[in-house]
């Protein structure tokens, strides 16, 4: 497989450390503010973004659904709201975020339904055609190897089964485009420094984001990890995308 930009693209390009463990250590230390840096940057799109991201399974109707890269549980505690499958289960690199999103799903009384586990993308514990739906939300840009890691969720999903894949872009109008560098490169490094304890994981968003396929060569690269269907939708003028794939 040949490399994809994005797995060039490291957190901490001086260290040593390959980008698996870069992104751990990354989002350990951004954990507390992740949440709230998330509202600021999308000025607080990301909830109705979620929301459309598990609209597009609610035909489904799954009942055992995998988050990966879940974070601090968000998607994985709206996919219960929205979906009310049976079972979830949340998987992330960072211990740290996992820590926040287990306050999140006891707070709301939902351990009986949705577990987070500590794990690789690239490498999920799970045995084939283990879940009805996958979910990942602002995940795979951070994949060390991007088609290893779609080729593992085409694995352990069902035959039938459907991935949904919410990912931030860049727009592709010009004007806009100028727009969204001065945001991203400009605003959101400012906040950083005012509200994130890591402003270097600010500077890596729009990096990683710049390098990430999108549209037509996103629906591709699934179509080659073994996925149909494919149907891609953006949200304020591109600097989101979803990706919509069948098993």
């Amino acid at each position: 497989m040949s490399e994809i930009e994005c797995e060039k693209v490291l957190p901490y390009a001086s260290e040593g450390n390959n980008k698996t463990e870069q992104v751990e250590e990354m989002f350990d230390k951004i954990a507390e503010q992740y949440d709230t840096m998330n509202g600021l940057m999308s000025l607080y799109q990301d909830r109705y973004w979620r929301r459309e991201t598990l609209r597009s399974l609610k035909d489904l109707h799954p009942q055992r659904l995998l988050d990966i890269a879940t974070g601090t549980a968000d998607l994985a505690i709206n996919a219960y709201e929205e979906l009310e499958p049976k079972e979830i289960i949340g998987v992330d690199l960072s211990e740290n975020m996992l820590k926040m999103g287990r306050k999140k799903v006891e707070a709301k009384n939902l351990l009986n339904v949705i577990t987070l586990k500590q794990g690789d993308s690239l490498n999920l514990e799970f045995d084939d055609a283990s879940f009805d739906a996958i979910t990942v939300a602002f995940g795979v840009r951070n994949f060390a190897d991007l088609q290893k890691g779609l080729s593992e969720m085409n694995r352990v999903l069902k035959e039938g089964g459907r991935a949904a894949i919410l990912e931030l872009s860049e727009p592709t109008n010009p004007l806009i485009k100028l727009g969204y560098k001065i945001y991203t490169r400009g605003f959101i490094p400012v906040m950083a420094k005012l509200v994130a304890k890591d402003l270097r994981a600010y500077e890596y968003l729009p990096e990683s984001i710049a390098a990430c396929p999108q549209g037509e060569r996103m629906a591709s690269l699934l179509r080659q990890c073994g996925f149909s269907s494919v149907k891609v939708r953006t949200f304020m003028f591109g600097a989101c995308s979803l990706y919509v794939a069948n098993k």
